[in-house]
């Protein structure tokens, strides 16, 4: 194989076969799509926005804070889709006595039964996984919190001065109970920021609870198979980063993050008078990112603004910051970014 030039470029023929193969991953990634909302609607009822939300997070690298209250098939969700993939799957219950430790791992002293020399070995936590699942991530301390946060952040966690690497993929969907805040750790504006979208679950319709109760309280079974494994979902998140994104594209997201910032010259009025603090250059990053995702999700091999537009709220929402007035006149975040969508600057 000929070896790039000094400005990185590939002879003419390699490039094609490059643009072949990505081809043939976005079709594969739009066929896995089908098969994994068929397999999922086997034992999910409904939820069909956070299904598409959460596979969008997935393929673009990113980790999911998912905000519902409980009895809304959170774990189930994430469970299924580890065995659709072929995945490992963990799941912590945050509490406020959980030390960082349990989630990475610890050291132990052993006795080596024929030397009888002792030795220490690394006793891996349950963060080592393909998919994680922190349950109620607001209930236990800062301290514990940052210990799962530097893992979604490096992909390595550090025990006596040794860094191990985590298994890939690695995909964390941490949650929180909106309802009772008593007694809860909420995550700082900095440690939200690691999360490339907040998902909001609210409850399912008539119809969809009536289903719910008829396939849970009967002597129903359901087998799921698998779709993907490890390597292949490994290829598809390379791929979709592989992406093109037009300039417009790009001057879309990147205004969208710049108008939620009060400070900015670009940002409109309602913001100034609602917003204390707005998204950073990761908003932009994730914007970008979740449109490609979606797009090859949805079949197409370029991102467009749809894609942008669509992937606003659960990538804003989480990173802007309203102020005492916003919260004094009942203001959501949800309105002010969908105000935003409305006319993106």
């Amino acid at each position: 194989m000929p070896p790039p030039d000094a400005f990185g470029r590939r002879p003419a023929s390699e490039a094609v076969g490059a643009a072949a193969t990505d081809v043939v991953l976005a079709e594969k990634l739009q066929d896995a799509r089908r098969a994994i909302l068929d397999q999922l609607g086997r034992i999910i009822v409904g939820q069909d926005e956070v299904i598409d939300e959460l596979l969008t997070a997935l393929f673009a690298s990113g980790h999911c804070l998912l905000v519902g209250v409980p009895g809304l098939a959170k774990t189930l969700l994430l469970s299924s889709l580890s065995r659709i993939l072929d995945l490992e799957f963990q799941r912590i219950q945050f509490t406020p006595d959980l030390m960082p430790s349990d989630i990475t791992g610890c050291e132990i002293l052993q006795e080596d039964p024929e030397t009888r020399q002792r030795i220490f070995k690394f006793v891996r936590g349950p963060v080592f996984a393909n998919l994680l699942l922190a349950d109620e991530i607001n209930r236990t301390p800062p301290k514990t919190q940052s210990a799962l946060l530097q893992a979604m952040q490096e992909y390595q966690v550090t025990a006596a001065g040794r860094t191990h690497p985590l298994p890939l993929p690695f995909f964390v969907m941490a949650t929180q109970n909106p309802i009772e805040q008593e007694g809860t750790y909420p995550l700082p504006e900095a440690q939200l920021d690691r999360f490339f979208l907040q998902i909001n679950i609210s409850y399912p319709s008539l119809e969809e609870e009536k289903r719910i109760v008829v396939e849970t309280t009967g002597s129903k079974t359901v087998s799921l198979s698998k779709v993907l494994n490890a390597a292949d979902v490994l290829a598809l998140q390379d791929v979709v980063r592989r992406v093109p994104a037009p300039p417009s594209v790009v001057d879309l997201a990147v205004g969208l993050a710049r108008a939620t910032r009060p400070q900015d010259p670009s940002s409109p009025d309602f913001i100034r008078r609602w917003v204390a603090w707005g998204t950073g250059p990761r908003a932009s990053q994730a914007l970008i990112l979740g449109g490609k995702a979606r797009a090859l999700l949805q079949g197409r091999l370029a991102v467009d603004a749809g894609d942008v537009l669509r992937i606003a709220k659960p990538i804003l929402r989480h990173r802007v910051v309203l102020n005492f007035q916003a919260e004094a006149e009942g203001v959501r975040v949800d309105d002010i970014v969908g105000r935003l969508i409305e006319k993106p600057s």
